[in-house]
């Protein structure tokens, strides 16, 4: 089958399908957005995290035909290489980056969080990023980056 969605603002094709393919494969293998990480493939860990239609879903656990005609933002569409989305720049600046697995959904995740709440307190940070595994930081700087993007956000502090 033809999957045809609007992925990051443009849309974007991918042919010969297989019924029971992922959202995240048809991302990352047919569409060329490598962001975006396949690590349980259960929806544990939070490594694909990806907006559809505006909400934030495990790629790894939408079927790639449930994507037709739907609004996809990955981690690329946040941002771009010369311009980094204030959350992407944050995790570099905090030392949030680590190996990097995990580090897509976690700004994801994080965007989706101050586009909700712009002043989160530490407790409200750790709940809204439990659906997302890091093996490496601790978290510490994981947090500190997400404090970080909401005072830029705010105009608070400035890089």
């Amino acid at each position: 089958m033809r999957i045809t969605a609007h992925v990051n603002g443009e849309v974007k094709q991918a042919d010969d399908v297989w019924p029971g393919e992922s959202l995240l494969h048809v991302l990352r293998e047919r569409m060329g957005l490598p962001g975006s990480k396949n690590a349980c493939e259960q929806g544990e860990c939070g490594s694909c995290t990806v907006y559809l239609d505006g909400v934030p879903v495990c790629a790894c656990l939408v079927a790639a035909g449930q994507a037709e005609g739907r609004e996809i933002v990955t981690v690329e569409g946040l941002g771009t290489p010369e311009d980094l989305h204030p959350v992407q720049q944050a995790f570099l600046d905090a030392g949030a980056v680590q190996c990097g697995f995990c580090t897509p959904g976690l700004i994801v995740a994080t965007h989706d969080l101050l586009t909700r709440d712009p002043g989160p307190d530490d407790a409200e940070i750790r709940e809204a990023l439990a659906g997302n595994l890091c093996r490496c930081t601790g978290y510490v700087k994981i947090i500190d980056a997400v404090q970080l993007a909401a005072s830029r956000q705010r105009g608070e502090d400035r890089p």
